[in-house]
């Protein structure tokens, strides 16, 4: 079964009391353009940190690998996983898998998934974004990819029941300057991103940062250019043994989101359930068993 390596950036952040301030200042450039700063030569990223060659040298030493070419080697190992094509995923999984029935395969993978993904979640930016939900006095907007779409139509169908204010944004590009424009410091953009990374998406969260809005995102284990703009970053990990990522480690965390705003504002989101469910009797949309 394989497991999601340690990322470079990863590396980097849990290692940062150990290093000397210039090789801090080198970790900030690394991560501010990750991964991109740490695939120029040696002396062009010396440079743009600011610090000397034998500096970035001791930092890729201190994080465990060789040398700078190491460190970069790794580096083009991440970025070649986040652009692999569907059609290139499956076959790694084909050789290993064996006899082994299908369900064991998946289930063994997206077991994996959520352990990653639950060790290496932070609670406190989990309980900052559950805040920013419970709080009405801000919009919400949700928008997804295209894989992504029915995360962010999930997590809008329920936000959407226990709290007003909430908005899915159209399946089209072209009008999302549309919603741009009702956006502000007092809106929470959601943007639900995995791999192949989606342009569209990367320009709408840049424009609505613009405007002071806080950006909140969902992506894989590498991180989609949307990270660049906010700090409310969920890493979920995604390989499943198939053409396709698997996003059930992402609708962990979005339901546990749900069951916190919802408890968080339990008064008001009941209120709003119960006048729901009256409305559903009204139009029985729903089988009544009474």
């Amino acid at each position: 079964m394989p497991t999601a390596p340690v990322l470079v950036k990863q590396m980097i952040r849990s290692s940062m009391e150990t290093l000397t301030p210039s090789e801090r200042q080198l970790a900030d450039v690394l991560l501010r353009d990750y991964p991109v700063a740490g695939l120029q030569s040696i002396t062009r990223l010396a440079s743009a940190a600011g610090v000397s060659t034998p500096t970035v040298i001791r930092m890729a030493r201190k994080l465990g690998f060789d040398g700078f070419p190491d460190l970069q080697e790794r580096l083009r190992e991440e970025v070649s996983e986040q652009i692999k094509k569907p059609i290139s995923k499956r076959d790694p999984w084909q050789t290993r898998a064996g006899d082994e029935h299908v369900l064991n395969l998946f289930g063994r993978a997206v077991s994996e998934n959520l352990h990653h993904t639950l060790d290496r979640l932070d609670p406190e930016v989990f309980d900052r974004v559950a805040a920013l939900l419970a709080d009405t006095s801000r919009d919400v907007y949700l928008v997804g990819g295209r894989i992504t779409r029915s995360n962010a139509d999930y997590l809008f169908n329920h936000l959407q029941i226990i709290r007003p204010n909430v908005t899915l944004l159209s399946q089209s590009a072209n009008v999302w300057p549309q919603y741009l424009l009702d956006m502000d410091a007092r809106s929470i953009l959601i943007v639900f991103d995995i791999r192949r990374y989606e342009s569209d998406l990367q320009k709408l969260a840049r424009l609505a940062a613009d405007r002071g809005c806080d950006i909140v995102l969902f992506t894989d284990q590498w991180g989609s250019p949307v990270g660049k703009v906010t700090d409310l970053v969920f890493n979920a990990q995604v390989e499943a043994p198939s053409s396709w990522d698997s996003t059930i480690a992402i609708m962990l965390i979005v339901e546990a989101l749900v069951a916190e705003v919802q408890t968080a504002r339990w008064e008001e989101s009941r209120e709003r359930i119960e006048e729901l469910e009256s409305m559903f009797g009204a139009t029985r949309l729903f089988r009544n068993f009474n």
